[in-house]
């Protein structure tokens, strides 16, 4: 094939499918047939115009989400890559800075790059990435579920930040797709009580059947204040940080993982310090939280297929991103299959 396709955002709610060459890697670079790329509710913001203009560059091709197979090297890469199915790391690291070689990739001081925010990203038929960014899958792995390995990789990084061990008391906020993910991962810790808090009774029966030992409303919830040893919040709604520092024990920890907005209620100081919380926020999702996430799936401890509802074809964009951010609970993680 001689031509590509892609999503080309140009402005706040404005798309086109665009069809050029097939792009070729430079050094260092791999391309990648998208087998699938999943859409997330930042990828709505993007699309809305409601995402910090410091963290898009516009036109761009969304797709931050993907997994797919290596279909050719660029020169000083392993041909050995080619036919291997593969995900890959979103930021742009520079490998270089402080943080980098303190292994804090997500917050890489050499500035803000981003497949599919600032870099052209996966809602396309193929995808250049330098090849030092890869995550290489079994042979055999469902490249559909593995589109969800990249906010996997954010929960890895929050389960990471939160320590949890065998016999805790456990709470996840949210049972949106960083929330299900949450649940599998914390389930293999072998904790002591597992609950979910969201308001959609669909959402918390799914959270059982993937490990969860209870399920309540936020309203119940409150009746569960300084309860538990770890808390993780993946919601990002106005209330949820405020929320999860409340259920939390004295001593506690609450590991905030969901993209709050401005407005959102604070958190207490009063109770912070007297309660003695340790509180941890996550962005994004370092190499080594991306190699867990990769080795919990391959291990079958992460099962991502069941979070899928929906799929879409490139020229479906429209319909698909609409999805997003419905509200709806029959809507979970949608994906562009191009």
């Amino acid at each position: 094939m001689t031509t590509s396709r892609s999503v080309v955002v140009e402005r706040p709610g404005v798309h086109r499918l665009v069809t050029g060459p097939v792009p070729e890697p430079g050094p260092g670079e791999v391309r990648v047939r998208v087998a699938a790329a999943g859409i997330c509710m930042s990828d709505r913001e993007l699309y809305d115009g409601h995402r910090d203009p410091a963290y898009v560059r516009y036109p761009v091709v969304p797709g931050h989400e993907w997994s797919g197979t290596v279909e050719a090297v660029g020169a000083g890469v392993d041909g050995g890559l080619v036919g291997r199915r593969t995900v890959a790391e979103g930021f742009r690291a520079c490998g270089s800075c402080t943080r980098c070689r303190c292994g804090e990739t997500n917050l890489c001081e050499g500035g803000y790059a981003e497949t599919g925010f600032t870099e052209p990203g996966a809602f396309a038929d193929r995808l250049v990435v330098p090849a030092r960014l890869l995550h290489l899958l079994p042979d055999d792995a469902d490249l559909k579920a593995a589109a969800l390995l990249e906010p996997a990789a954010v929960v890895a990084a929050a389960v990471r930040a939160g320590r949890p061990t065998p016999g805790d008391r456990i709470a996840v906020v949210g049972a949106g797709t960083l929330g299900l993910l949450a649940v599998q991962l914390l389930a293999a810790s072998s904790p002591g009580e597992l609950a979910v808090v969201d308001p959609r009774a669909a959402r918390g029966e799914q959270a059982l059947g993937l490990g969860a030992g209870a399920a309540y409303t936020p309203k119940e919830a409150a009746g569960l204040e300084g309860r538990f040893d770890l808390v993780v919040e993946t919601a990002g709604a106005p209330s949820t940080a405020a929320a999860s520092c409340r259920l939390a024990r004295r001593g506690g920890r609450v590991v905030l993982t969901g993209m709050f907005t401005p407005g959102a209620e604070g958190i207490d100081p009063v109770h912070l310090s007297v309660s003695q919380l340790e509180v941890r926020s996550v962005f994004g999702a370092s190499s080594a939280a991306w190699s867990e996430a990769v080795r919990a799936f391959s291990l079958g401890l992460l099962a991502p297929a069941a979070l899928v509802t929906h799929e879409f074809p490139l020229d479906a964009f429209d319909r698909a991103i609409a999805l997003v951010g419905s509200g709806s609970s029959e809507v979970g993680k949608v994906l562009i299959v191009p």
